[in-house]
């Protein structure tokens, strides 16, 4: 059992460095606020959450792993709300993403 938990556990471990590079690199490439939030988004989820369980795996039943499933308990709360209040603050004060027409039904607090 234990060579198929490490084999789990570094299958994460590198899957979530993996994507933790491609967002590194998507917000250094993409144009925009809104294309490197995303990129940003992806990052702070997947990658570190998957990570993370790759730790937990690691750890097994201990103390850190509790810990550690705090810290994505945490994350998973806070991540999308962050992005999400970045986005909304972004476009109330009137950042356009680039090469995007806005529809024109859009909310009377919301027309730029």
């Amino acid at each position: 059992m234990a060579p198929l938990l490490d084999g789990l556990s570094w299958f994460l471990l590198v899957g979530g460095g993996l994507f933790v590079l491609i967002g590194g690199i998507g917000i250094l490439r993409l144009p925009d606020l809104y294309t490197r939030m995303h990129a940003a988004g992806l990052t702070d989820t997947m990658g570190t959450l998957m990570i993370l369980l790759g730790l937990i795996l690691q750890a097994g039943l201990t103390l850190a792993a509790l810990k550690l499933a705090a810290i994505v308990v945490f994350l998973m709360l806070t991540g999308p709300t962050a992005t999400y209040a970045l986005a909304n603050a972004a476009m109330l004060s009137g950042l356009r993403p680039k090469n995007v027409e806005m529809p024109s039904d859009l909310p009377e607090d919301m027309q730029f």
